[in-house]
């Protein structure tokens, strides 16, 4: 018997179309699983940092102060010295012989000073009795002025020559690091003028000297003076933090210990001057670095990990989660930074969710799957 090809090919739509109707509409997608954090709430200090640069607690430039060829130089360069460590010796018979010459000329004006008294003394009788004549006694009271006047000279000229002979050496005058030296042995040094040959830091306590900008400079003298004036401020010295060049952190805490008199005009700053012990000496004159300090504390504030911050042009936003499990992005209002924290001074609430991990993932009125930051 032939088949209808029309009734097989009704067949075959009706077991097409039953087969379609059996299978199930696909799920719609899960919502995206989004990590949130609320915002921890506490004090947190106000802090500033100034970049600034060390100086030795005495730099002393060592000078040559008398004429002569460096003979010898007894010290090891940028090495630690001691006072009154001899440092150079400069050639000293030059001097010597000067010294000689003056103590010569000032026994032969004694000499002459004697002989101008003892004619005074035996002049003097014989013109009371009119022997001499008061010329004579005249003129030999004029030379014993003139050599009176001639010791006191002599006398000098040898206090001179010593004090120069004794220039020949040349010893260090405080206790610090010295640095490389300027003129090598055989030079000839102090023609004309003081030469340098060397200069000596003294280096713990050290000082460090940053500049703060005048309108930064104010806040911090106003808030001292409100804490002076509602006794909060006890006189003790506001602990500073040294941050080296390499990140660390000096271990001692350095204190204020002069402020310059005047702004200075060409950068509107004005000086800080701190000072840090440095028994270790690793900080030496001329680095660079970083000091912070505490200027406020601010009460209550709210703080978010920074992961969860997003700045653009200058704009900063964060992504909350609402009771619906909606995403809202938010302007907010940063603060200053506590370790990993930011501080968020508007635009959040201490309940608010924030999202912390996933916001790539979301978009705004989007509905999310929230799930508590792992601490």
């Amino acid at each position: 018997m032939k088949r209808n090809p029309i009734l097989s090919l009704l067949g075959a739509l009706l077991i097409v179309v039953s087969a379609c109707a059996k299978e199930a509409a696909p799920p719609p997608p899960a919502p995206t699983e989004v990590q949130v954090a609320t915002p921890l709430q506490r004090d947190v200090p106000v802090s500033m940092e100034l970049v600034g640069q060390a100086v030795g607690f005495q730099d002393v430039e060592i000078r040559a102060r008398v004429e002569g060829f460096l003979e010898s130089m007894n010290f090891t360069e940028g090495s630690l010295v001691t006072k009154g460590q001899v440092l150079y010796q400069i050639d000293p018979k030059p001097l010597q012989a000067a010294a000689a010459n003056a103590k010569a000329n000032l026994a032969m004006w004694q000499a002459r000073l004697e002989k101008t008294k003892n004619d005074v003394a035996r002049l003097t009788p014989l013109a009371a009795q009119q022997a001499v004549s008061q010329q004579e006694l005249d003129n030999a009271v004029a030379q014993k002025d003139a050599a009176v006047a001639q010791v006191d000279a002599q006398q000098a000229a040898l206090e001179k020559a010593q004090f120069d002979l004794g220039y020949t050496t040349i010893t260090s005058p405080i206790d610090g690091l010295i640095g490389t030296t300027k003129v090598k042995t055989g030079n000839l040094v102090g023609r004309s003028e003081s030469t340098l040959l060397v200069t000596i830091s003294q280096i713990d306590p050290i000082l460090f000297r940053v500049g703060i900008a005048e309108a930064e400079y104010l806040k911090v003298a106003r808030r001292a003076q409100e804490q002076k004036a509602s006794g909060v401020a006890k006189g003790e010295p506001v602990p500073i933090q040294l941050i080296l060049a390499d990140g660390s952190v000096h271990p001692h805490t350095g204190r204020l210990d002069a402020v310059e008199r005047n702004i200075d005009t060409l950068t509107g700053t004005i000086a800080l001057q701190i000072k840090f012990d440095n028994p270790e000496r690793l900080v030496r004159p001329g680095q660079y670095g970083r000091v912070k300090f505490d200027i406020d504390t601010r009460k209550g504030a709210l703080l978010i990990p920074q992961r969860a911050v997003q700045e653009l042009q200058n704009l900063y936003s964060v992504a909350v989660v609402g009771a619906d499990n909606k995403v809202t992005f938010r302007n907010v209002k940063v603060g200053p930074r506590v370790d990993s924290l930011w501080v968020i001074e508007e635009g959040l609430s201490a309940g608010d969710r924030v999202i912390v991990e996933g916001l790539q993932k979301v978009r705004e009125g989007m509905v999310v799957s929230p799930k508590a930051e792992v601490k």
